[in-house]
């Protein structure tokens, strides 16, 4: 299946919201970390595009055709040499309000206390699943934080650089024919026209706020699309 809709904006920047609206105007399933997660035996081919630039898509991608979020926005550039008829999505949202979700949810994602320490290392010993998942936690803990943030990521100032930076980059990098500049916020209007379908009558899903990602993470850990 061919992927039409490729996601370039960083986490936390609405791309819930953007996967359930997608679905809505009629895309069949929506790539997102979450996908990842529920699937984690799938975390192969990510490693393999992050080593090479190349993946099987068609293995990966079986049964979707769009992508947003993490683990394919890193990789936009690539998305779009396999898919050049797509069109891509650029996410953004006000920075100090990404900021200060991003430092609230998948910063801290994980056991911080030692009490929780003890609790997971109990799960990973019980369930090889929990072992995959933590791993693709990692994976994207590595990607984003790490090599993309440079592990600066509580040096605010730095961390504005480089969310200024990736998105001239995207803008730099996509024909303006086939990129949206998008905040979902701004409701089905700007997504609909650049889509060229009609809106829907009910709201624009807002779906992921930082209060219930503690709930959910459980959840996609144990397998649950939430």
């Amino acid at each position: 299946m061919s992927i039409k809709i490729i996601g370039a904006g960083f986490p936390r920047t609405g791309t819930t919201t953007l996967k359930q609206s997608l679905e809505t105007l009629g895309f069949n399933h929506v790539y997102h970390m979450k996908e990842l997660l529920v699937n984690p035996e799938k975390l192969h081919y990510w490693q393999t595009l992050a080593e090479t630039g190349q993946t099987d898509w068609e293995a990966l991608y079986k049964g979707y055709d769009a992508t947003v979020d993490f683990p394919g926005y890193p990789w936009y550039k690539e998305h779009m040499k396999k898919y050049p008829d797509a069109k891509v999505i650029l996410t953004v949202r006000d920075f100090e309000a990404w900021y200060k979700s991003v430092d609230s949810t998948v910063f801290r994602a994980g056991p911080q206390t030692p009490a929780e320490k003890i609790k997971m290392m109990g799960k990973l010993l019980a369930s090889a699943r929990a072992r995959r998942v933590v791993k693709c936690i990692k994976f994207f803990k590595k990607t984003f934080f790490a090599n993309e943030l440079h592990g600066k990521f509580e040096d605010k100032e730095y961390a504005k650089n480089m969310w200024e930076q990736h998105i001239a980059d995207v803008k730099a990098h996509v024909p303006k024919e086939k990129l949206l500049v998008y905040d979902v916020r701004d409701g089905w209007g700007p997504l609909c026209k650049f889509l060229g379908i009609a809106e829907p009558s009910e709201p624009l899903p807002h779906l992921n706020k930082k209060e219930n990602f503690k709930e959910m993470l459980p959840k996609l850990m144990k397998g649950k699309m939430v």
